[in-house]
C-alpha cells in the first residue's frame, strides 16, 4: 500500500505539501495540488482517516441512533440520512436501540467514544442524562421525529394534526361513531402527540373518546395486536381502530384475521406511518404519511451547520392524509368498456333524451389535503 512519502516522491513535493494539498490549504499552488492528485490516482494512496482526524480533531462521521431498525419508517429514515450525509462528505454509523432506553444510551456512549463529529438521534424516551450531558459538553446534536423536552436542541419531525384531523372528518363522512386508538408509548413525544391529535379531531365532532378505546402499545406489532384483541372483547367493540404506528397497524390486522373477522366490514382499520407494503394488503390501508426522506435529509443538514459552527434551525414539515379502502371507502366504478362498432346490419341505438341528459358516473374522489 502507497505511503505519503511514496505520494511525495512521485508528486515531486515535500510530504507537507501533499498534506497541504490534500487538506485544501491555500498556500499551495494549483500546478503543485495537480501534480499531487496525479501521484494519489497513479499510486491508488488512501489517506489514514483516524490519524487525519487527530490532526484536524474531525472524524467526517455522523452517528445515528434510530429508534427501531425493523420499523420501516426508521428503515426509510436511516437511508435518506445516509446519503445526504454522503452526499455532504460525512458517513454514517447507525445504532438500534430497539425502543429501549438501555439500548439507546449504549449506542449514545459508544459514538461519542468513537469521536463522532454529530449526533442524530430519535429518543425512545425523554429522560437520558447521558443525552443532557453530551449537549452541556457541547456535542452537536438533532433530534428527528422525537424529541426531549427542555433541551436546547433543534428537532426535526413531521406534524400530523392536520392529517389527523382529515383522517377523523374522513371516518366521520363515511359514517363512523365509534373510533378507538392504539397509542404508542406515554414516554414518547410522538406517543403522546397523536393521542392528543386524535382526541382534539374526535371532539371537532362531538365523539367521545372512552378509556375503553384508549389502547397502550409500544410501536411494535405485538402490542397492535394485543390492544386490538381486547378492543374485539369489548361489549360495543369500536368500529374503526387507528394505530398509531405502521407496525401496530400490521398488528392489529393480524388481530382481525386470526378471528376469522375482516377489515374494513367486521373493523375498519387506520394508521398513522404510511408504509409500501400498505398498498399490498387487503384491503390496501388507509394512513397518515409522513416526509421520512424530507426528514431524513434536513435532519442531516441541521446537524453538519451545527457542526461547522452555523446555527441548526430545527424544521416541521406537514404529514398528510393517504385514503385506501381499509374504512369501508367506496370502490372507484371501473371504466365504461367500449362501444361495438357501429355497421350496416347493426345501427346504433338512438340516445334518448333521458340518457343524454345522465351525468356519467365520477370517480371516488381520494382525500389528499
Amino acid at each position: 500500500m502507497a505511503s505519503i512519502k511514496d505520494v511525495a516522491a512521485e508528486a515531486g513535493v515535500s510530504v507537507a505539501t501533499v498534506s497541504r494539498a490534500l487538506n485544501g490549504h491555500p498556500s499551495v499552488s494549483a500546478a503543485a495540488r495537480a501534480r499531487v492528485l496525479a501521484a494519489v490516482e497513479t499510486l491508488g494512496y488512501r489517506p489514514n482517516a483516524v490519524a487525519r482526524s487527530l490532526r484536524t480533531d474531525q472524524t467526517r462521521t455522523l452517528g445515528l441512533v434510530i429508534s427501531d431498525v425493523m420499523n420501516p419508517y426508521f428503515t426509510e429514515l436511516a437511508r435518506s440520512v445516509e446519503e445526504e450525509a454522503r452526499a455532504l462528505g460525512y458517513s454514517v454509523i447507525i445504532g438500534n436501540a430497539d425502543e429501549r432506553p438501555d439500548l439507546q444510551d449504549h449506542h449514545v456512549r459508544t459514538l461519542l467514544d468513537r469521536r463522532i463529529d454529530g449526533l442524530l438521534v430519535s429518543p425512545t424516551d425523554g429522560g437520558s442524562p447521558l443525552m443532557l450531558d453530551a449537549v452541556r459538553a457541547g456535542t452537536p446534536m438533532v433530534f428527528v421525529d422525537r424529541w426531549i423536552a427542555g433541551l436546547d436542541v433543534p428537532v426535526v419531525r413531521s406534524d400530523g394534526r392536520a392529517a389527523v384531523r382529515a383522517l377523523v372528518a374522513h371516518l366521520h363522512r363515511l359514517g363512523h361513531r365509534r373510533l378507538a386508538i392504539i397509542a404508542g408509548p406515554a414516554a414518547t413525544t410522538t406517543g403522546r402527540e397523536r393521542v392528543t391529535a386524535f382526541q382534539e379531531a374526535l371532539a371537532e365532532y362531538g365523539l367521545p373518546l372512552p378509556d375503553d378505546y384508549i389502547g397502550q402499545g409500544d410501536f411494535q406489532a405485538t402490542s397492535g395486536r394485543r390492544a386490538t384483541e381486547r378492543f374485539l372483547d369489548l361489549d360495543e367493540p369500536p368500529e374503526v381502530v387507528f394505530a398509531a404506528d405502521n407496525l401496530m397497524a400490521l398488528g392489529a390486522l393480524d388481530a382481525v384475521r386470526a378471528r376469522g373477522l375482516r377489515v374494513p366490514g367486521d373493523l375498519a382499520l387506520a394508521a398513522f406511518d404510511d408504509i409500501p407494503w400498505f398498498v399490498h394488503t387487503d384491503p390496501p390501508v388507509t394512513a397518515v404519511a409522513q416526509p421520512t426522506g424530507e426528514l431524513g435529509r434536513a435532519a442531516v443538514r441541521a446537524l453538519v451547520d451545527r457542526i461547522e459552527g452555523r446555527p441548526g434551525e430545527s424544521v416541521t414539515l406537514p404529514a398528510r392524509l393517504v385514503v385506501r379502502r381499509s374504512c369501508g371507502e367506496p370502490a372507484a366504478p371501473p371504466a365504461p368498456a367500449d362501444p361495438p362498432p357501429a355497421g350496416p346490419s347493426t345501427p346504433s341505438a338512438p340516445t334518448s333524451p333521458a340518457e343524454a341528459a345522465s351525468p356519467s358516473p365520477s370517480p371516488v374522489r381520494r382525500s389528499t389535503p
